[in-house]
C-alpha cells in the first residue's frame, strides 16, 4: 500500500504518537509512507525567516529503528492567522503533487484543514479517505475565536470520511455527534511496544540519580504542562503540608506552560521536585519505571473529557497504578479495579497516593494495570490497522 498522511502538526518534533508507531511498523511491513506535516511549533523558529521553504525529510523515525517515513512540510508565511491561510494553499498544492507523483492507495487525516483538503482531492480522484480522530481536533485550537469555524470543518470532514478511526470509546461517541455516520465508524486503541515498556526494569538507578529513597513514594508526570494539568495544584499543596508529604517526591517530565512556574519553585522544593525537560523516548521506560505512580490529575476542562493518552497504557504495561481525575474518557476505557484510582480533583492526588501507600495497594494496582492491558502490544493492533486500510481499499 501506499499511504498519503496529512496532520497539522509536527511530525518531527511532536510524539511519538498512535500516528507515528502505526506508520513507522507499516512502513517496516513493506508499505509505502507519505507524511505532510505542519511547523505547528513554528514561533520557536521565526527567526529563521518570516516564509519557510518547502523541505523533505528522508527516513524518519521516532517509534523504531527501522522504521521509515518520508516528511513533506509545505511552505508557510509564519505570521498569526496568516500561518493558517497560507497552509490551506501551500497544502492543497502538496496534496494534488502527491497524488500525482506518489500516486498513493489511501489518504490518512489526522487534522482539520489539510483534511478537509483531502476529502476533496480524494473525491477527486477516486481514492478513499479515512479519519483518524486521536483528538476533539478544534478544541486544541489557542485561539478561542477560531474554534467554532474549526468546528464546522471538522463536522463536515466526519461526515465525508470513508471510515473514522478513533482511540477509544469517549472519542467514538465524539466523533458520531459531530456527524459521523455510526456504521463508518471504528475504534482501534493505543499499542504498546512491550519489549520497551515492562516491568522488569529496575529503576533503581534513576531513584538513587535524584535522591530518592527506597520507602519514598515517587510520582511521575509526563506529556505537556498544560495549565490545567493539576500540576500547580499538587505542588502548592506539598509545600503548604510538607510535614505530612515529605515521604512524596514528584518527577514531571515534558514542557509547556507550566514549565516557567515549576522552575521558579525548584529551589525552594528541593529534591522533592525532579523536574526534566523533555527526554529521548528510549529513556522513558527507565523514568516510568523509578516511579511508584503514575499520575494524570488534570481539572476537569472540555478538552479533556474523552482523551485517554497513550501514555497511560505505557504506565499500566510496566505496572504503574495510575491516579487519574475521574473523566468520562478514562473511565469508560478503564472502568473500575483496573489500576486506575479515580480523584475528582487534583488536590486530591496526594491524599489518595498516602492512602495506596499505607494499605499496601500500589503493587496490587499495579498488576491490575497490567492485566488490563497486557493484549494491546503494537503488533497486535497494527495488524488491525492494515488489515482495516485494505478492506478499505
Amino acid at each position: 500500500m501506499r499511504i498519503l498522511v496529512v496532520q497539522e502538526s509536527d511530525w518531527l518534533e511532536k510524539g511519538p504518537h498512535q500516528s507515528h508507531h502505526l506508520m513507522e511498523r507499516l512502513s517496516k511491513r513493506g508499505h509505502e509512507i507519505r507524511v505532510i506535516d505542519y511547523e505547528i511549533l513554528w514561533r520557536r523558529h521565526a527567526k529563521n525567516g518570516i516564509i519557510s521553504k518547502r523541505e523533505t525529510f528522508e527516513n524518519v523515525h521516532k517509534s523504531i529503528d527501522d522504521g521509515r517515513i518520508t516528511v513533506i512540510r509545505p511552505a508557510i508565511v509564519k505570521l498569526p492567522i496568516l500561518d493558517y491561510i497560507s497552509l490551506v494553499l501551500s497544502h492543497r498544492k502538496e496534496i494534488k503533487r502527491q497524488i500525482k507523483e506518489f500516486r498513493p492507495d489511501v489518504i490518512l487525516g489526522f487534522g482539520i484543514l489539510n483534511a478537509s483538503i483531502g476529502i476533496d482531492q480524494a473525491k477527486k480522484n477516486d481514492l478513499p479517505f479515512v479519519y483518524y480522530i486521536i483528538d476533539e481536533l478544534h478544541r486544541l485550537l489557542p485561539q478561542r475565536i477560531l474554534r467554532y469555524p474549526a468546528k464546522l470543518i471538522e463536522m463536515r470532514n466526519m461526515k465525508q470520511s470513508r471510515l473514522v478511526i478513533s482511540i477509544n470509546e469517549g472519542l467514538r461517541d465524539y466523533t458520531i455527534r459531530m456527524g459521523a455516520k455510526p456504521r463508518n465508524t471504528l475504534i482501534i486503541r493505543a499499542g504498546i511496544d512491550f519489549t520497551k515498556f515492562n516491568s522488569a526494569i529496575d529503576g533503581t538507578a534513576v531513584r538513587d540519580r535524584y535522591g530518592v529513597a527506597k520507602d519514598d513514594i515517587l510520582l511521575l508526570f509526563m506529556g505537556w504542562l498544560y495549565e490545567f494539568s493539576g500540576l500547580k495544584e499538587i505542588v502548592e499543596q506539598m509545600i503548604i503540608d510538607q510535614e505530612r508529604m515529605k515521604r512524596i517526591k514528584l518527577m514531571v517530565i515534558g514542557k509547556g506552560d507550566l514549565w516557567t512556574y515549576l522552575s521558579s519553585i525548584k529551589d525552594k522544593m528541593g529534591d522533592r521536585l525532579i523536574l526534566l525537560d523533555w527526554q529521548p523516548y528510549e529513556h522513558l521506560p527507565d523514568l516510568i519505571a523509578s516511579s511508584d505512580i503514575c499520575i494524570l490529575p488534570s481539572r476537569k476542562v472540555s478538552l479533556m473529557m474523552n482523551i485517554v493518552p497513550i501514555k497511560m497504557y505505557e504506565y499500566m504495561a510496566m505496572k504503574k497504578p495510575v491516579i487519574a481525575t475521574n473523566l468520562p474518557g478514562i473511565r469508560k476505557e478503564f472502568g473500575e479495579s483496573n489500576g486506575v484510582v479515580y480523584i475528582e480533583h487534583p488536590k486530591e492526588t496526594l491524599e489518595k497516593a498516602l492512602e495506596l501507600n499505607l494499605k499496601e495497594e500500589i503493587e496490587k494496582e499495579g498488576k491490575r494495570a497490567f492485566e488490563f492491558v497486557k493484549g494491546n502490544d503494537w503488533d497486535t493492533m497494527t495488524s488491525l490497522f492494515e488489515r482495516t486500510l485494505m478492506g478499505v481499499l
